[in-house]
């Protein structure tokens, strides 16, 4: 049975940590897939400083040598907020069955779960796999997040029927997007945060030096 995973995100840029929460996921619960989802417009922040096309391009780069994470264009039409719900209200018309899905979220993401439009009915849409990130690890919601405590199980190969809080306790780069982009402005290397192609990307395309520039 293929089980498939979503990963979304605003990506600016896709990092270290972003490729190692997917592939953790995706070992933990053996997923045949993960589809990357780069939001045109993400919620709850501040607009992002690059633009949708440029953040996409960085995130399939970043995933070209990882064959199961694919990236995909859901989201790039959309002119609207990219809410989870309203992301799987978009998956089931097209034939996917949401309540198999694994929505796959950092841990440092998913403690804020309470402020998720459409909370607390979207973790009864679809399995969530969340993984430890530097300063969150999963196993640690469970004191965070004590109302959703039992609603959370330790990741395993055999997932249950209904949709569950699934914690992968793995280790993750501790890179983050506002890290990179603090690096580019006073021209520090990055090579330890992103993809070597990502960085080549981002230098020929002078992203993060100017946001005004940013937005083409």
């Amino acid at each position: 049975m293929m089980r498939l995973g979503l990963f979304g995100g605003t990506f600016d840029p896709f990092h270290q940590g972003h490729l190692d929460v997917a592939e953790a996921a995706r070992n933990a619960l053996e997923l045949s897939h993960v589809w990357v989802v780069p939001a045109r417009v993400p919620p709850h922040r501040r607009p992002p400083v690059a633009s949708a096309a440029h953040r996409f391009a960085m995130a399939a780069i970043a995933c070209a040598n990882a064959p199961a994470l694919l990236v995909s264009d859901l989201e790039m039409d959309e002119a609207s907020p990219s809410y989870t719900e309203a992301t799987l209200n978009r998956l089931a018309p097209v034939g996917v069955d949401v309540r198999s899905l694994f929505l796959v979220t950092g841990a440092d993401a998913f403690r804020d779960i309470q402020t998720w439009k459409g909370f607390p009915e979207i973790l009864d849409r679809c399995h969530f796999v969340v993984v430890s990130r530097p300063g969150q690890s999963a196993p640690g919601l469970r004191e965070l997040l004590p109302a959703l405590a039992s609603r959370m199980i330790d990741a395993t190969r055999s997932v249950p029927s209904t949709p569950a809080v699934i914690l992968v306790d793995a280790p993750t780069a501790p890179a983050s997007s506002t890290e990179v982009r603090r690096r580019v402005q006073a021209g520090a290397a990055i090579d330890d945060l992103v993809a070597p192609g990502v960085a080549a990307y981002i230098e020929k395309h002078g992203l993060y030096r100017d946001s005004s520039k940013d937005k083409a």
